[in-house]
């Protein structure tokens, strides 16, 4: 039985009010609490780590997995392993996510690694959220770990969003794509007060063809502090783009360090990165339009998170 807190925190990692229909698997403070499997995507445990599989058969289309975390409980430590084996010519929809309620003063955190192995020709958009709340002092930490294999002619694209509630998280993407893969990476994050957030993205264009795009934007407020290391390397005949946007305020700190390798000749990279303030320009123009400034702010930062 959900609570109203699992209930609350299921709508904003994974848009849920209500146990969704198609294949999906909950796990609350590290234990599986509700799962379901359907004829084309079976969910099995594993049987020597926690965690799940997750199996899509070849040419399943227009179906979707859930698979949220909750955590509700201080002094919680959460670890989970799961892998991901996307059939050949299947199109599917994935969202996970993870959010915390700590309720008391010792820390909370989950350790979430997904790796996923993509078939040929298949095609996966992966959502994932993170969310912290509670009434507690104690420190809510999300680190999620996440490998792509993407073979000839795959697709994957991933959203990753974090805006507010998260005291602490470090977030690890890894991808290597074989012959006219495409990935597309977009990262949305808010931090605020004492909050730390680092993005660590390895990228590795190895087929001929192959291509991706990374657009990280982020706002950092407060005293919060953020960093942002993407990386792509073309082994091949590649195109590979990596674009990090921040908006800084009042004492926060961020550092954004792309960086792009080429290994053959044919390979096309390009890199840009941009930190700075809201422009005063904007924020007088919609204060004209009877917004006030911290009303203004927040329209401009919503729009740029969008």
């Amino acid at each position: 039985m959900l609570s109203a807190i699992d209930k609350r925190i299921l709508a904003q990692v994974a848009d849920l009010h209500e146990i969704p229909q198609g294949a999906y698997n909950i796990r609350k403070n590290g234990m599986g609490v509700q799962r379901n499997s359907t004829a084309n995507i079976e969910i099995k445990a594993k049987e020597d780590k926690p965690g799940i599989d997750i199996i899509v058969k070849p040419g399943t289309k227009g179906e979707s997995v859930h698979i949220p975390v909750i955590l509700t409980a201080e002094g919680l430590e959460d670890m989970v392993y799961n892998t991901f084996e996307i059939g050949e010519g299947a199109d599917v929809l994935v969202v996970a996510g993870c959010g915390i309620h700590n309720p008391g003063s010792e820390k909370a955190e989950h350790n979430g690694i997904h790796e996923f192995f993509i078939r040929k020709g298949a095609r996966m958009r992966y959502v994932e959220k993170h969310y912290g709340e509670g009434e507690g002092t104690g420190k809510k930490v999300l680190n999620p770990r996440t490998v792509l294999h993407l073979e000839e002619g795959a697709t994957a694209e991933l959203e990753l969003v974090q805006i507010r509630g998260v005291d602490n998280t470090k977030r690890y993407t890894e991808a290597r794509l074989e012959r006219k893969a495409h990935l597309v990476i977009t990262e949305r994050m808010l931090t605020h007060g004492d909050q730390y957030a680092e993005s660590d993205i390895l990228i590795e264009l190895t087929g001929e063809d192959a291509t991706t795009q990374v657009i990280s934007r982020s706002v950092a407020q407060d005293r919060s502090k953020q960093i942002f290391y993407p990386r792509v390397v073309g082994q091949n005949k590649c195109r590979g783009h990596v674009q990090c946007d921040a908006i800084i305020m009042d004492e926060a700190q961020v550092r954004a360090i792309p960086e792009i390798a080429a290994n053959h000749s044919d390979a096309q990279l390009v890199h840009e990165a941009a930190i700075g303030k809201i422009a005063g320009e904007q924020v007088i123009k919609l204060m004209s339009l009877g917004l006030s400034e911290k009303e203004a702010e927040e329209t401009i930062l919503q729009g740029f998170l969008k």
